[in-house]
């Protein structure tokens, strides 16, 4: 499996915006769904946010509902987050990963994932 790549990440004010981009080849990538997950330092990867193979249907974290967005762009194989409203909080190196297909797989499980990529950084200060 090619492991998919991140980008986007950066400094940024609290209020400001940034657009993430999760990049990967190949056909299980547009055939799956997607998510996104952060981790800060001393914690574990939480899940931010995923979207189905189709990009019909999206779930989102209570944290970032109403202020992150994600979608995707299968001719691109790109899966992306926009991130609005951004807080001090927000600051986490960002990931994205595949979903693997099983009865009993959890969106919001980073252990039912695979193909993860390095991560991008995002720093919001206030």
């Amino acid at each position: 499996q090619v492991p998919v790549v991140e980008s986007g990440g950066g400094a940024v004010q609290t209020g400001e915006s940034l657009r993430l981009s999760c990049a990967a080849s190949g056909r299980t990538f547009s055939s799956r769904s997607v998510g996104w997950f952060r981790r800060t330092p001393g914690k574990e990867r939480e899940f931010v946010a995923r979207i189905d193979s189709v990009g019909e249907h999206t779930q989102y974290a209570d944290a970032v509902t109403g202020r992150f967005f994600i979608s995707r762009d299968n001719a691109e194989n790109t899966v992306y987050l926009q991130m609005d409203s951004l807080k001090p909080e927000d600051t986490a190196v960002y990931f994205c990963a595949v979903l693997r297909y099983g009865s009993y797989v959890s969106p919001t499980n980073p252990d039912d994932y695979f193909n993860w990529g390095q991560g991008t950084q995002v720093t919001v200060s206030s």
